[in-house]
């Protein structure tokens, strides 16, 4: 059964910084467009970071310059690195997975940005 895991979530001060995390089971993982996307309280999910299969790179204009999107397929993982963090950054992230018409999501982890 493919299954999408998120990992690295947590509280943090402004201007910290988090790595996430997000492992895939039963996937031919180099075959997918891989991306993090972010939901917060009483706001729709956005896209925070995509990562094609040959590793062409995409940013929400909000965090260019301060996330990186990474991906390692022989571990079948995608990151994102999140650095300069901001209280606006506050949300349940998630990672999800793309093959044609074919989307998988992770359950989820949330970051919270405040001091």
């Amino acid at each position: 059964q493919r299954r999408l895991v998120e990992s690295g979530g947590g509280l943090v001060q402004p201007g910290g910084s988090l790595r996430l995390s997000c492992s895939a089971t039963e996937f031919i993982f180099r075959m997918y467009s891989l991306g993090w996307y972010r939901q917060a309280p009483g706001k729709q999910r956005e896209m925070v970071a995509t990562i094609s299969d040959v590793y062409t790179t995409n940013y929400a204009d909000s965090v260019k310059g301060r996330f990186t999107v990474s991906r390692d397929n022989p571990k079948n993982k995608i990151y994102l690195e999140m650095n300069n963090l901001r209280s606006e950054d506050t949300a349940v992230y998630y990672c999800k997975a793309t093959l044609g018409t074919n989307d998988y999501w992770g359950q989820g982890t949330q970051v919270t940005v405040s001091s």
